[in-house]
């Protein structure tokens, strides 16, 4: 065993380390297949209770609502079950506490505003535009930044911007030219970027409420969310048409309704997931790729033909995306490596 040993110091070393390597490259490639069979599937069931012409379903703010309801109902299961049975999950406790949720609130209105907009864009584009339709949510960021934050962008990221702009217009051309477009899905879209933009900026500021865990931020958001639908499903008379809808009692609809909700939970899980086992930027990367992938699927499960220039916008949108977020990395990473201005004067005073 000992010759063994000394013929070879490479070789158990090398197995070692090649092992580890090979079980994490496992892990990433089955966490980021997780992510987005989870977020196309999604998107898919949504587009299908939503705007099926079998389903006929005219409720887009019920279908919103209930999956609000689902995830409340499964963040206390988890919640529960880690309190009976510790160690089976990793789930903070859950207490509703009136004092919380009204400092949520805020935030619970621009999350409601995103979920709502995002399905109402889903209802009223094609999956395949869906992604150029809520394309602007890069660009809003810059803008929300320096309104909100004063924080200023560098020229190059701007460029990006000004490419995703580009792809944005020319995709709506090209919609209109195809006579697909709708000008109210592509409104909603434009909200849902902003919405998205400001949930972003908001979470931060509400964070230190909820003690930092965004499973209670979520389990707030969405409770906020179910309590203030109610008057809106009565409002829009949602409810009504519910009733009246011949597939009510239908053991399909309902099953499918609560994988909307399970699938609605779970992105947000797999996200978490995504990020963990590779970075911030990865995952926009793969963000990118999920929604040109996306894309493709729409147009050949929906038999749809596009021009070269609509491609084009597509592939501008996803470019200028991908663009940015290797810019801000860049940007990010050379001022971390860079040291502080203080050290840096003290250090010459020392000298």
């Amino acid at each position: 065993m000992a010759l063994m040993g000394t013929s070879d110091p490479t070789g158990e070393a090398e197995t070692s380390q090649e092992k580890p390597f090979v079980l994490r490259a496992l892990q990433i490639a089955l966490v980021v297949s997780l992510y987005w069979i989870t977020s196309i599937s999604m998107v898919f069931l949504n587009k299908y209770l939503l705007d099926s012409p079998s389903l006929r379903l005219d409720t887009p703010i019920f279908v919103t609502f209930y999956q609000c309801l689902v995830t409340v109902l499964l963040c206390k299961g988890l919640s529960a079950l880690a309190t009976c049975c510790p160690g089976t999950v990793d789930f903070p406790a859950l207490h509703l506490d009136l004092k919380v949720a009204r400092s949520v609130l805020p935030l619970s209105a621009v999350f409601i505003g995103m979920i709502t907009f995002n399905n109402l864009c889903l209802k009223y584009v094609g999956v395949a535009f869906y992604n150029v339709g809520r394309s602007l949510t890069t660009v809003f960021n810059v803008l929300l930044s320096y309104l909100l934050l004063k924080q200023t962008t560098s020229f190059y990221a701007l460029l990006t911007c000004s490419v995703i702009i580009g792809g944005f217009w020319l995709g709506v051309d090209q919609e209109g030219a195809e006579g697909t477009l709708s000008w109210t899905g592509t409104l909603f879209g434009v909200l849902a970027s902003l919405c998205v933009s400001l949930n972003a900026i908001y979470t931060k500021k509400v964070l230190p409420a909820v003690d930092g865990s965004i499973w209670r931020l979520t389990f707030y958001n969405n409770v906020n969310a179910c309590v203030l639908f109610l008057p809106l499903l009565l409002v829009l008379g949602e409810l009504r048409a519910l009733f009246s809808f011949p597939q009510l009692g239908s053991a399909h609809f309902w099953g499918m309704m609560t994988l909307g909700g399970l699938f609605g939970f779970a992105i947000g899980y797999v996200t978490g997931l995504q990020i963990k086992f590779t970075s911030p930027l990865t995952h926009n990367v793969s963000g990118t790729a999920k929604a040109c992938a996306q894309t493709v699927l729409a147009v050949l499960y929906y038999e749809e033909a596009k021009s070269f220039l609509w491609w084009t916008s597509n592939m501008m949108v996803l470019g200028g995306s991908s663009a940015y977020t290797w810019v801000r990395g860049r940007e990010m990473k050379k001022m971390q490596e860079e040291p502080h201005p203080r050290e840096s004067e003290k250090s010459n005073m020392e000298v």
